[in-house]
């Protein structure tokens, strides 16, 4: 990723930093009695991943929950669902994950009476792919309090039957929590679902656990070539954890966590945000960032269109914050120097957030922020232009589009429109700008692989003849894992590419991403991975 050296044959690696990159013949000079040579036997060697929208915490607590991915029919949900259950006698919820929209079929929505016949006695909640949407069983909403419904704020919906009680269908954070909480993870989610701090302070049994369920996730990232994270929720007790695992030897990755501003939070909340940001700046450990969601999603209609929904009349779905909210708070953030990330999926939520940081430009002058957008699953041809002029990275996820990594066309590109689909996931369309676009997963949302992204981002299909190519060349796709990633940090003078004097942080591949068919890229594994100079993961 050094346009200066586009490739080379040995890479020797001192004190946490690359000493030097070049020929083989030449990196014979460096070794030692000690030094430890891993012969990569063809594959490819890269920078580190780095994965620039990921909830690890959560995910980490999700791997041990039913994945959904790809069952469909009520007969193989049930079957799975019950086999489960049997597993695990001893949970207070049964969670799935990953249940699709149609996981029924086309034009059947899942609900409580579904899973009621499935397992009655026992809470049952299954997650959507995007983690907006929930259905829960009537167990699980008597529990809960929910089935008789819930007062929540715009943007969120408990949805309710003819029959005056909840159907199960949970849409957003605030209808979901109330069955979370039952489970008793309340401490894994606090950092998406409130943006605060645990009631208490966890008794030596839960911090060992929840630092248990953090290690579970950096491991999991390391063996996938992850070196690097931004995480996309966040709390003081995540950064906690962290440096805790870190002091004693145990961290695996860097990681970058934000202050998540979230409603009934106001402005003077943004203090914690800035004590944050000076508490950790360390390179393995660090804040400095501001997470907020302007919408939900397309799936749910929850995502704020500027046009109504193709497929529902005249609904736009709501934003979580007025333009006039948004502006203020973007301006307050970023006059305390510290960088934005916001969710915005539909292209008025989009809109909103580019408003809003050109606002906060005008109010507080122009400086190298790199404030960013995640998602930007429709756009306009009006906003396209904004991102470059505005200095915004556009962080999107090429596992996300209909059609990707064996995502279901409907009801998405249903929801979105003929008219609208050559705006959506826009890729190429922004990169072409100027603008930087930065790749990742959105795990657990999406699988964390970056090779699986990088394949995606390659072969990605149309979805109609006459749209825009928003396929990426290989290089590019790598750049956006690695490259792409540092420059949204901060950090591309010591991270995302293989050069002398940047951090050694190196992932070593199976085989090479050259040589391979790109709908195979997927078969291609790490086999070490490196952090600072020390291997995190070896196959």
């Amino acid at each position: 990723m050094d346009e200066a050296m586009p490739s080379a044959e040995a890479v020797v690696v001192k004190d946490g930093t690359i000493a030097f990159v070049g020929k083989a013949a030449e990196a014979e000079g460096w070794k030692g009695p000690r030094t430890q040579v891993i012969d990569a036997r063809g594959g490819s060697v890269l920078p580190g991943f780095i994965e620039s929208h990921v909830h690890l915490f959560m995910g980490a607590a999700e791997l041990v929950h039913l994945q959904l991915f790809g069952v469909k029919g009520i007969d193989a949900l049930g079957e799975r669902l019950r086999e489960y259950a049997a597993a695990r006698p001893d949970d207070k919820v049964l969670f799935g994950q990953s249940c699709d929209y149609t996981v029924l079929g086309e034009g059947e929505t899942l609900t409580r009476h579904h899973l009621d016949r499935i397992v009655a006695d026992r809470p049952v909640a299954l997650v959507a792919p995007d983690h907006h949407t929930m259905w829960a069983n009537t167990r699980a909403l008597e529990m809960a309090g929910v089935l008789h419904g819930k007062a929540v704020s715009p943007g969120n919906e408990v949805v309710m039957g003819a029959d005056g009680l909840a159907t199960g269908e949970l849409r957003e954070g605030e209808a979901m929590t109330p069955v979370v909480h039952l489970a008793g993870e309340s401490r894994v989610r606090l950092g998406i679902q409130t943006g605060g701090e645990p009631e208490r302070w966890p008794s030596p049994a839960e911090w060992e656990a929840d630092k248990e369920i953090m290690r579970r996730g950096l491991a999991y990232a390391a063996e996938h070539g992850i070196t690097s994270f931004h995480n996309m929720d966040g709390n003081l007790y995540q950064l906690q954890i962290l440096a805790e695992i870190e002091k004693e030897g145990g961290l695996l990755c860097r990681a970058q966590v934000p202050f998540h501003y979230k409603k009934p939070m106001t402005l003077e909340d943004l203090e914690k945000a800035s004590a944050m940001a000076d508490s950790y700046a360390s390179e393995w450990v660090s804040s400095g960032m501001v997470k907020v969601f302007m919408d939900g999603v397309i799936d749910s209609g929850t995502a704020h269109m500027i046009e109504p929904y193709a497929d529902d009349g005249d609904w736009r779905g709501e934003p979580y914050f007025s333009d006039a909210e948004f502006a203020a708070l973007a301006t307050e953030i970023d006059r305390r120097g510290l960088q934005i990330a916001v969710h915005a999926i539909g292209d008025a939520a989009v809109r909103t957030v580019l408003d809003g940081y050109e606002a906060a430009r005008k109010a507080n002058g122009a400086r190298d922020s790199r404030h960013r957008i995640e998602h930007i699953e429709v756009t306009t041809d009006a906003d396209i232009p904004r991102f470059a002029e505005l200095g915004v990275i556009a962080s999107m996820q090429p596992p996300h589009p209909p059609g990707s990594m064996g995502l279901p066309l409907e009801p998405t590109v249903s929801k979105i429109g003929r008219d609208r689909w050559r705006l959506a996931y826009a890729w190429r369309s922004i990169k072409e700008t100027g603008a930087h676009v930065v790749f990742a997963s959105d795990w657990p949302v999406s699988p964390i692989d970056p090779i699986a992204g990088i394949q995606a981002a390659v072969v990605r299909k149309r979805w109609a003849d006459d749209l825009p190519d928003h396929a990426y060349s290989l290089h590019e796709a790598i750049a956006g894992y690695t490259v792409e990633g540092a420059y949204a940090q901060f950090e591309e003078h010591r991270k995302g590419q293989l050069k002398t004097g940047y951090l050694a942080d190196i992932v070593v591949l199976s085989g090479d991403v050259d040589a391979v068919a790109p709908d195979a890229l997927h078969e291609i594994r790490p086999v070490t991975t490196i952090c600072g100079g020390k291997i995190t993961y070896q196959a």
